[in-house]
């Protein structure tokens, strides 16, 4: 693992997890994503992870208007690097979640490593009322649903946005998902460095356990050696003290409404720029500095924000 003079602050600001009726604090519609985006990045998160939602009921979407109502507003109001998902919503075909990545050519995007049961259902049923319509079915169907990345998807999205100078964040749910992308390297799909997000605690996932964490470390480290950083997400309680863990081994660390919508135990977060000024308060108490977007941008080798279509 490439060891760090500065650690990343990523914050991943609403997500397709996560539904309306789930936390008021969630940014649903253009105003509040773009809102709480430019917090967070006051509040230091160097890279914000991005989805967009329909304006019309909070429901995931692919389609670059959607992303056009709040990513200029953002570029205008913060300098952070902007971080695209090709994730999308659950249940999008290939051509839906590459799309707005593909028309909006950002510095960076995620790039999912593996296929996987993700299993959304139980938060179903904590949800005593619903606020909308669509959100019911969306959470209950993935007790029967994969998220489909194979090998071919994953070397079309690589070799799609590669071509416009875009860069990836490596989304790790499993052990099996860093041999994968050791397989792209292995065909030089893509060059160092390698952001590796390794993601504990979603079900159909690897578990947020301690070991694990230092297992999916060691697995990195013996496939990527100094050409990765590690970067790590916690779903849900586990968020702060593993990537609090992450950032102790020398890693980044990511946060935000899309992994967890609390600040603390049995406390909702009021908004995506309370967990990173938690987080970063966290960090100064490690001793640890943070990175600005422009030391992101040199540790990961980003193309620059004037290089995107947005």
């Amino acid at each position: 693992m490439k060891r760090l003079d500065k650690v990343i602050i990523s914050c991943a600001v609403t997500g397709s997890i996560h539904t309306p009726s789930m936390s008021e604090a969630l940014p649903v519609n253009a105003d509040q994503i773009a809102e709480q985006a430019i917090d967070a990045a006051r509040a230091g998160a160097a890279i914000l992870h991005l989805h967009a939602r329909n304006e019309a009921d909070g429901s995931p979407s692919s389609a670059p208007e959607d992303y056009m109502r709040f990513l200029p507003r953002i570029r205008q109001g913060c300098d952070a690097v902007v971080n695209i998902t090709t994730g999308g919503g659950l249940g999008m075909s290939l051509d839906q979640r590459l799309l707005a990545a593909n028309t909006l050519k950002p510095e960076l995007a995620s790039m999912n490593m593996g296929s996987l049961n993700f299993g959304l259902f139980p938060a179903a049923e904590k949800i005593k009322a619903y606020k909308r319509p669509w959100e019911q079915g969306y959470l209950e169907m993935t007790r029967d649903f994969i998220l489909s990345n194979t090998f071919a998807q994953i070397e079309r999205g690589i070799g799609e946005l590669s071509a416009h100078g875009t860069r990836f964040e490596f989304e790790c749910y499993d052990v099996g998902h860093l041999y994968n992308l050791a397989w792209a390297v292995e065909r030089k799909l893509v060059q160092p460095p390698f952001l590796v997000q390794c993601i504990f605690g979603v079900l159909g996932g690897i578990g947020p356990d301690t070991e694990n964490l230092m297992h999916m470390k060691r697995v990195a480290d013996s496939l990527f050696g100094d050409d990765y950083i590690l970067s790590v997400l916690g779903a849900g309680r586990h968020q702060m003290s593993l990537v609090t863990m992450g950032a102790i081994l020398g890693g980044c660390v990511r946060v935000g409404l899309e992994d967890s919508l609390y600040l603390g135990k049995g406390v909702l977060a009021r908004s995506n720029a309370e967990q990173v000024a938690k987080i970063r308060r966290i960090l100064g108490e490690l001793s640890l500095e943070i990175a600005s977007p422009a030391d992101a941008r040199t540790m990961l080798g980003l193309k620059g924000a004037d290089k995107t279509a947005f």
